[in-house]
């Protein structure tokens, strides 16, 4: 099992908008796509500081090789919507993780 991990740091003054937006429109988006078989929010409780919190939204796939064709073919559409909408808001970063 492979796991997308994307981990996001939004600013507490939208977190709500976001957290509503991620849950009814991002996630679903991605879901839809047919490349991962299950997904998972996540709140960072470890660390937080002033003016953002972190989130984290797992996505889970049995093959790496599906994770790398839905970046290739989503990145210019999905990711960029969520780019566009929270401009300048967030921060993004990513990890790829193989279970073993």
């Amino acid at each position: 099992m492979f796991l997308y991990n994307v981990t996001i740091g939004i600013d507490k003054e939208i977190e709500l908008e976001w957290i509503k937006w991620i849950k009814e429109q991002h996630i679903p988006k991605i879901m839809d796509t047919g490349f991962f078989l299950e997904s998972k929010l996540y709140k960072v409780v470890s660390q937080e500081d002033e003016g953002s919190v972190s989130y984290c939204i797992q996505l889970f796939s049995d093959k790496i090789e599906k994770i790398v064709e839905y970046l290739d073919k989503h990145t210019h559409t999905i990711i960029d919507e969520h780019r566009q909408k929270f401009k300048d808001r967030h921060v993004v970063f990513n990890t790829l993780l193989e279970e073993i």
